[in-house]
């Protein structure tokens, strides 16, 4: 088993306390390797003093490891992490029993090395389980770009000999826009692995979930420009579901803004109302003025229910909780969170209303039933 610089570093510092004891003789440090007949090999990883000459294990725990006999004055004090052996510390003294004082030092120093070597050992576990992780990721991004090449290829062509037949080029174009986005969060899964550095997390909570930095926009896009592939992404859906889809008016304002993160909260709000939503229900995007600030908008998803319960209204927000009307259904309880972190990170909120119709009661195509999430962009 190979310990870390870091183990070792702590591991001197723990037996250089002892310097005072002229009553001790050795201090060996062992880690337990599994052996080939099932029983641990001990292999010593540090000693004190310095000068003292070390036999690299001892196999059936009793080998000296330094060329002497096995002596009435020496003792082992096991590492143990419940019933796994991690190692042992082996005491070389004139006399036993041991001074109260000292006993006490060694034992502490025991349970000191048992925790670091513990962490050491789930340190390592970890990082080769993350490494193993990321070959995998990095072998899956670098797989997907072929049949997304292929999909963008066929669709090229297909564009072109449906060239004339607006209805279905819409189609085709709705698709490319798609593989391109698709192609857009494969660069910023490649990014991720190139930009980000260790950094402690703050003390206030965990690391928002917030967008990689690929995924933002450099320049403002206008509000029509950033909901028309949703739009046409929503109709869809809607028509292959069999309910009834009520978009926006065509009179948007003129507002303008970050199009990928607005972009991201309101897919995630209209995926959740087509998954989670009473089949056959109606769904729908409502475009507000904000009466509070000027120039402030609104955006609002809408269903036509389940409502989710009173009591939920605040836990839906964090991250990975879901309602219970989603309860069974696929999904990882992160959407709701990414978006609210999202919106305020744009200067917004992003909240629930309940029913739909509290939103504008002359609205006929509000339900008097359902979920409305509110999305205030300033």
């Amino acid at each position: 088993m190979q310990v870390s610089k870091r183990f070792l570093a702590l591991l001197d510092q723990q037996l250089a306390q002892f310097t005072d004891r002229p009553d001790l003789r050795a201090l060996v440090v062992y880690a337990a390797l599994p052996g080939d007949n099932g029983r641990p090999t001990l292999m010593a990883i540090g000693h004190w003093p310095a000068a003292l000459a070390l036999r690299a294990n001892a196999s059936d725990g009793t080998d000296t490891g330094d060329g002497d006999e096995e002596t009435d004055t020496r003792r082992w004090l096991a590492l143990r992490d419940g019933s796994l052996l991690l190692g042992a510390l082996r005491v070389d003294a004139d006399q036993l029993p041991w001074p109260p004082a000292l006993e006490a030092r060694l034992e502490a120093t025991a349970r000191c090395l048992t925790e670091a070597l513990r962490l050491d050992m789930d340190q390592q576990r970890l990082g080769r389980e993350l490494a193993r992780r990321e070959d995998q990721l990095r072998l899956l991004v670098h797989q997907l770009r072929n049949p997304l090449a292929a999909l963008r290829t066929f669709g090229q062509l297909l564009r072109r000999r449906l060239d004339g037949d607006e209805a279905n080029l819409s189609l085709v174009d709705n698709l490319l826009h798609e593989q391109g986005q698709i192609n857009r969060y494969l660069e910023a899964i490649e990014a991720i692995d190139q930009t980000a550095t260790p950094s402690l997390a703050a003390p206030g909570g965990p690391t928002p979930l917030l967008l990689p930095p690929g995924l933002h926009g450099d320049t403002p896009q206008p509000l029509a420009e950033i909901l028309q592939p949703l739009l046409e992404r929503a109709a869809a859906t809607a028509k292959l579901q069999g309910r009834p889809w009520h978009g926006p008016s065509p009179s948007l304002p003129p507002w303008q803004g970050d199009g990928s993160a607005v972009a991201e909260i309101l897919a995630n709000l209209l995926e959740n109302a087509f998954r989670y939503s009473r089949s056959g229900g109606p769904i729908g995007l409502l475009c507000q003025p904000c009466p509070a600030a000027a120039g402030a908008i609104t955006l609002t998803v809408w269903d036509g229910g389940p409502e989710i319960p009173a009591e939920e209204c605040a836990r839906i927000f964090e991250r990975g909780q879901r309602g219970s009307t989603g309860a069974g259904r696929p999904g990882s309880g992160l959407g709701l969170a990414l978006g609210r972190e999202l919106a305020e990170q744009l200067g917004g909120s992003l909240c629930l209303q309940t029913p739909p119709a509290a939103l504008d009661p002359q609205n006929p195509d509000l339900p008097r039933s359902g979920n409305a999430f509110c999305l205030q962009l300033p």
